[in-house]
């Protein structure tokens, strides 16, 4: 070997070194943990997902314990039709939550669904109505992909050692909370608990008319038979444990937005309800109520549209529910 090669393929292993440590000194463990899995739509999934394994939980399964994930919905908060941004967002969601699962001694989940730039309508990350009712099968029925990746990452995780509660936990934001309160409602018997912070200026209702009207999707779930061909499971739905949280001057509101609601149901909600999040508040706490005495609703004075000022309530919760089980 010349000493001419001989300094270009130190080089070249000084570059991968470098390309190796400089990401895992600025992120940490979470760059060696996190694993990032490619869409498989034979598998059911048209969208990546990243997974993450806490040191807890690892602990927990080699000592022989299940552990729960944790499933975050991804919320990139615009629309694109370049899968490479949501996946982006998608990654830097887990890598935000990641110290929550450190936390909790859990496995974290983050879906990378697309929220489309040309068909804007279908809200995927809001888990809307045209989600549910769309003929694109790459959009199509986000809740029943993400229920496909769960399946892949239970055989993932079991591959290596680590078995996984069949329920679990999902939590959100704004329209991430509004994904994870509607898939809670729309799955109950895979969740053991979900923790929805703003969502959307509105829960969905687990009931089908009020007072002679009838509460379609995503008001309430008069024809979530038809949208879904499963018939609401009231039964799981109160065994579920749920937090639904929000601030006081909260004024976030997707229901006066095209892309989330379709007009007719955002008329029949205002005035039934409310023209705002905060007039609607206690009528969505006494609906949810009718249906489950395990739901608690918290309303923080002071705080608006600030995830991090209410993500304590939610760690809190989730403890809360891993102590009991």
């Amino acid at each position: 070997m010349t000493q001419r090669t001989h300094l270009i393929k130190r080089s070249l292993l000084s570059l991968l070194a470098l390309v190796v440590i400089v990401p895992a000194l600025f992120l940490g463990p979470f760059y060696l943990r996190v694993q990032h899995v490619e869409a498989n739509p034979e598998a059911g999934f048209f969208a990546d997902f990243f997974l993450y394994v806490s040191p807890g939980a690892k602990k927990a399964a080699d000592k022989g314990e299940q552990v729960f994930i944790l499933v975050q919905p991804n919320n990139s908060g615009m629309n694109s039709d370049d899968p490479e941004v949501h996946i982006k967002d998608a990654y830097w969601t887990a890598f935000g939550r990641h110290g929550l699962a450190n936390e909790l001694n859990v496995v974290l989940l983050v879906p990378a669904f697309v929220r489309p730039g040309g068909d804007w309508q279908i809200y995927t990350h809001a888990l809307d109505r045209d989600a549910l009712t769309t003929e694109r099968s790459d959009l199509a029925r986000p809740d029943l992909q993400l229920i496909q990746m769960l399946d892949q990452a239970h055989i993932m995780l079991g591959t290596n050692g680590i078995e996984t509660h069949e329920r679990i936990l999902i939590q959100g934001y704004s329209a991430s909370g509004m994904f994870a309160n509607r898939f809670a409602t729309l799955h109950p018997d895979m969740v053991r608990a979900v923790a929805a912070g703003s969502p959307g200026g509105w829960p969905l209702a687990p009931i089908s008319e009020d007072g002679g009207v009838a509460l379609p999707y995503p008001i309430g779930i008069s024809d979530l038979d038809l949208l879904t061909g499963s018939p609401f499971d009231s039964i799981s739905y109160g065994q579920m444990d749920q937090l639904l949280v929000m601030g006081s001057l909260d004024d976030n509101d997707s229901v006066d937005f095209l892309d989330g609601w379709d007009t007719e149901h955002a008329v029949i909600l205002d005035s039934l309800y409310g023209a705002t999040p905060l007039d609607r508040w206690d009528a969505a706490q006494e609906l949810v109520g009718r249906q489950t005495s395990r739901a608690t609703f918290v309303l923080v004075d002071g705080v608006g549209h600030d995830r991090r000022k209410l993500q304590y309530l939610t760690t809190a919760f989730f403890k809360r529910m891993l102590e009991q089980h």
